[in-house]
């Protein structure tokens, strides 16, 4: 399904890549096709830029692989803010990335600093989500 046919059948839907680089996203997306990712986060640096649109509870948002095509649908179940050092175990491995808390620190650390900085008590737009269609 092409994303004008996706936008019509979710209206109101945004389009966003999980990831900063292709190889990130074409395993994120993987992850989430498993049910082994459930949830997200980004710097609320980044929303409140402009670069990210802010997640609604409710809302459905089509996922892109690297090269822009739709990937999946996803909907939205719960949005919190949360400084990176208050983020909890059961949030990190909803992530689906990383075997532990420390796991996640470390690699999400190293994504932070890649894009625009960190800081232990930045504060993230924490997204947990649940998988709608499979376009792939």
């Amino acid at each position: 399904m092409n994303l004008e046919a996706l936008r019509e059948k979710y209206p109101g839907a945004t389009t966003f890549k999980f990831g900063d680089n292709e190889h990130l996203c074409t395993w994120l997306l993987k992850l989430v096709r498993e049910g082994k990712k459930t949830a997200t986060c980004g710097a609320l640096r980044d929303f409140v830029e402009g670069h990210e649109v802010f997640p609604v509870v409710g809302r459905k948002d089509i996922a892109l692989n690297w090269d822009d095509t739709p990937a999946l649908v996803i909907e939205t179940v719960a949005v919190e803010r949360k400084r990176f050092c208050d983020v909890d175990e059961e949030f990190a491995l909803k992530e689906g990335e990383n075997e532990d808390l420390e796991g996640w620190r470390k690699d999400h650390k190293q994504y932070f600093e890649r894009n625009g900085g960190f800081y232990d008590e930045m504060l993230l737009v924490c997204e947990q989500f649940k998988l709608i269609e499979n376009l792939s």
